[in-house]
């Protein structure tokens, strides 16, 4: 049965289907989940700072945390220098942890399951990472892809490799994340029909499986999370080198 089909769950469908110039620019169910995922994290971050509170409250305490928890990312890995790029990093960091949140709810999409989606996240970091390495150093950027004390017979081997790692950036970014949700999400769904068949007619044996799907379901939470810092970290990890250019 298609419902059977764990897979399905990752199907894009179109809700309100658009054709310009003879181009695809339906509104689908990934559409509408990312557009969810911004209103939360506005409407979190606004609840959030009404209060100004001395004394933070539940929705203040959580955004600090979060604020301080990217900032801190930032500043170890790129240097105070970093905190310029603070909105991008934290603007990333929280999109892919809410989109990851919402697609462990009952009948939510896992947005961070299309390679599209995480391709075009991670070419906009690689694009901006890029232009502040030739804003900052102009053509001494490329000095990045000559290692420092390597013999000059061994550069021409060693630059096409260094050149080639740099542009795989965005497929490495990408496939990682998208792997790692649609892994876990087909894990959820095998072990939950293995519930449900085993429930329709034992109620007993189906507890086991029952405990392992909180355990997965645990996993996962844990998973969204580490992978939206994950995302974060690498970002960091790549504006680094175009701030401070460490070879």
């Amino acid at each position: 049965m298609a419902a059977e089909n764990p897979l399905e769950q990752f199907a894009v469908k179109k809700i309100i289907p658009l054709n310009i110039g003879g181009l695809d620019v339906s509104f689908t169910n990934a559409s509408l989940f990312m557009v969810i995922a911004v209103a939360l994290i506005t409407l979190f971050m606004v609840a959030a700072m009404r209060p100004k509170a001395i004394i933070p409250g539940r929705f203040q305490g959580a955004a600090e945390m979060f604020y301080e928890f990217v900032d801190n990312m930032l500043v170890e890995n790129v240097g105070t220098e970093g905190r310029r790029y603070f909105p991008f990093v934290f603007s990333i960091f929280m999109f892919v942890f809410f989109c990851n949140l919402l697609g462990l709810l009952p009948g939510g999409f896992t947005v961070t399951s299309q390679i599209v989606v995480t391709f075009a996240m991670a070419f906009v970091v690689f694009i901006m990472v890029t232009v502040i390495g030739f804003m900052r150093h102009g053509a001494h950027f490329l000095r990045m892809f000559v290692p420092g004390g390597v013999p000059w017979p061994i550069l021409p081997i060693l630059v096409p490799i260094e050149v080639m790692s740099y542009f795989i950036r965005p497929v490495t970014l990408s496939v990682r994340l998208f792997a790692n949700m649609v892994a876990g999400h087909v894990m959820l769904a095998l072990f939950g029909g293995f519930v449900v068949g085993l429930s329709a007619f034992y109620i007993v044996p189906a507890v086991f499986p029952f405990a392992a799907i909180l355990a997965v379901l645990a996993l996962e939470l844990l998973i969204a999370a580490l992978q939206a810092y994950v995302f974060a970290m690498l970002t960091c990890i790549y504006l680094n080198d175009a701030v401070n250019m460490h070879h």
